[in-house]
């Protein structure tokens, strides 16, 4: 058995309570962080870095090239290598991407992929659909998190969910907006091979000042 921690978070830009941010994630301790709103623009790389430290982990990939989506990972799991990609751009719109980092954990190999849909109900099921055709590419079992920006039962939802494990189960406790929750907007799916042992949503006093999301972790076994 190798278990594996993960944990999917959207930061909101980093626009509130760093203190309270690196706090909820070095709690949390996880050995893969699949992040959304993460550092995208000038010096980006220099802020990745330090926030990588702030929550006492590396940086795996990502970043401006994936649109702000970023993977870092603890010591104890080797990124093997990896790629981006970016949906196309609908004028008006924010260009919006995905990463994709290939890692090894003892003996078992898997790849991370996080990424952030668009607020817009007709731009998403063309970029799920774009992503959907890469995560069936890979061969190693899939680990993906993401900020869906819509809930269960829409399209975009509905077409990457297929053939993948929804962490949450029956479990629909909602991430979205912390002051008031009212949405499930962030999901961790996973390759039917990868055996989940847990789900949460962390509600704690750190984590209403640390972003508008609510962080999502999971207990997972993955095969050897």
């Amino acid at each position: 058995m190798t278990k594996l921690r993960v944990l999917s978070y959207n930061l909101h830009s980093l626009r509130d309570d760093r203190r309270a941010l690196a706090q909820v994630v070095r709690e949390i301790a996880p050995d893969v962080a699949i992040l959304q709103e993460a550092p995208r623009r000038f010096r980006w790389r220099q802020k990745s870095a330090d926030l990588a430290r702030d929550f006492e982990l590396v940086v795996g990939g990502g970043g401006l090239p994936a649109l702000g989506n970023l993977i870092l990972t603890n010591l104890r799991v080797r990124a093997l290598g990896g790629f981006d990609i970016r949906y196309p751009l609908t004028p008006g719109r924010h260009m919006r991407g995905a990463a994709f980092v290939r890692c090894k954990v003892g003996r078992s190999t898997f790849a991370a992929v996080g990424s952030h849909l668009s607020t817009d109900a007709t731009e998403r099921p063309d970029q799920a659909a774009m992503l959907k055709h890469h995560l069936s590419e890979l061969q190693e079992p899939v680990i993906f998190a993401a900020d869906l920006n819509e809930n269960s039962g829409g399209a975009a939802w509905r077409t990457l969910a297929d053939g993948l494990l929804d962490c949450a189960g029956t479990d629909e406790r909602l991430t979205y907006p912390c002051a008031a929750p009212r949405e499930r907007l962030d999901v961790v799916f996973v390759d039917p091979r990868i055996t989940v042992l847990s789900y949460e949503v962390v509600d704690t006093p750190a984590a209403r000042l640390a972003s508008d999301h609510f962080p999502v972790v999971v207990e997972l076994d993955l095969p050897e």
